[in-house]
């Protein structure tokens, strides 16, 4: 017998669905699975507030000495289209502070979306991040298919002038028991890159969905058979269609990520090393262990990234916010690359990064929309707009390149942003515990 109950000021629609969906309501509903990007969106803080970055405002000087000296420089008063956004990034160099975040084996990346970002990203000259467990889900011969690792390389390749750009292939625990990145290294289609430096691999630490989780994408059946060997399969919607696969989040102390930034450079000289690392509490000391092990760039995903399957309630309630890494990385010596990402989209939001120390912001579900818009150019279209955007900006507060904005441009409501003092990279015995200072 089913009686007509009401429950005022409670989740009733959430509970009803978890009683008629069980655990499958854990996730977003699987049919928009393939259609459908994830990531928290800006209200998604578990009630507390405003996006510690969206509440910043940029605040512009009235004295501007950097622009008389830009004006000596020129010989004429500078204008906003003199600003360089030329940038270098974990050993790239890059016509703008901007990057492709990574896109792995999410079914949204294998429409062959991925291969369109690819390619736009070589034709912009800005680096890119080729994701997750694309072999072991693809295949190591997965070079003919759009979504393939290779086919990936070859696009963004096709596309990129000589000097600029590069690519980074990243690196899961199942990714490594494929050999990867020996598939990589070894491939001809990557000799360009690597012999001209423009070549990385990311170890991938963590992610901003779901920190403290794996990557996740809902596969077939008969998939779900061919990889429960490699992956952790669950057959959480009990359809005979859809299984949840998931891979392994990975085991890492700071003598793990010492050794395996070790192996990295001993195993592939000529290549760059980047780490991911996921927005987690003690996320200032553990880039600080990469830095002092040799990483060239450490990226960070904040709460906010995303793009693939995730549950629903870690986009809203696990990780930090982007703000609030950058606020604990703050003053970190210029000499160390830091990438951000998570809901960047256009100017103001990378500005505001870039003043908090980020040397580059990574455009991930943004990209994946724009290219969905316009399988040609809407990337590019994008990126122009926000290129522009950010040349207003940065001319705005007096400065004429990415690295010259500081915390002093931005404001949190009670004063400028300003950086503690620079501490030292070698971790003190505060940082040696589980929780950041």
């Amino acid at each position: 017998m089913t009686h007509s109950l009401t429950a005022a000021g409670f989740a009733e629609d959430d509970v009803r669905t978890r009683a008629r969906d069980g655990a499958a309501a854990v996730f977003p509903p699987h049919e928009g699975y393939g259609r459908q990007l994830f990531g928290a969106d800006a209200a998604a803080d578990g009630g507390r507030g405003a996006d510690p970055l969206d509440a910043l405002r940029l605040v512009p000087p009235v004295f501007v000495p950097r622009r008389l000296e830009k004006m000596i420089e020129l010989a004429r008063e500078p204008y906003y289209s003199d600003v360089d956004l030329s940038t270098g990034l974990g050993g790239f160099r890059s016509t703008a502070p901007l990057y492709v975040s990574a896109f792995g084996s999410t079914q949204v990346a294998a429409s062959g979306l991925g291969a369109a970002v690819s390619r736009q990203a070589g034709r912009l000259g800005i680096p890119m991040v080729v994701g997750e467990n694309i072999v072991p889900t693809s295949g190591h011969h997965g070079s003919g298919a759009e979504n393939g690792a290779l086919a990936r390389l070859g696009a963004y390749e096709s596309e990129l002038p000589d000097g600029v750009g590069g690519v980074a292939f990243q690196q899961s625990t199942e990714d490594a028991d494929a050999e990867v990145w020996n598939l990589i290294y070894s491939a001809p289609a990557a000799q360009r890159l690597l012999e001209s430096g423009r070549l990385a691999f990311e170890l991938k630490v963590g992610q901003g969905a779901k920190p403290g989780l794996g990557g996740m994408t809902v596969v077939d059946t008969a998939s779900a058979a061919r990889l429960a060997e490699h992956y952790a399969t669950d057959d959480l919607y009990g359809d005979g269609r859809h299984v949840l696969r998931s891979s392994s989040p990975g085991t890492f102390t700071e003598e793990i990520l010492r050794q395996q930034i070790r192996f990295m450079r001993n195993n592939y000289p000529r290549a760059r090393v980047w780490v991911k690392l996921p927005p987690g509490r003690d996320v200032r000391h553990a880039a600080a262990t990469a830095w002092e092990a040799g990483a060239d760039a450490v990226t960070v995903d904040g709460a906010e990234g995303g793009s693939g399957w995730a549950p629903l309630s870690f986009l809203g309630h696990v990780g930090l916010p982007l703000g609030e890494c950058l606020r604990r990385m703050r003053a970190w010596d210029q000499q160390h690359c830091l990438l951000v990402s998570g809901r960047m989209w256009e100017g103001t939001r990378v500005a505001k990064c870039l003043a908090l120390g980020a040397r580059a912001a990574g455009l991930g579900r943004a990209a994946l929309l724009a290219v969905d818009e316009n399988p040609d150019d809407g990337l590019g279209r994008l990126v122009s707009s926000l290129l522009l955007e950010l040349r207003l900006i940065i001319s705005a507060l007096g400065k004429y390149a990415p690295a010259d904005l500081g915390p002093e441009d931005v404001w949190d409501g009670r004063g400028p942003f300003s950086a503690s003092p620079s501490p030292s990279l070698s971790p003190s015995p505060a940082h040696s515990t589980t929780r950041d200072p």
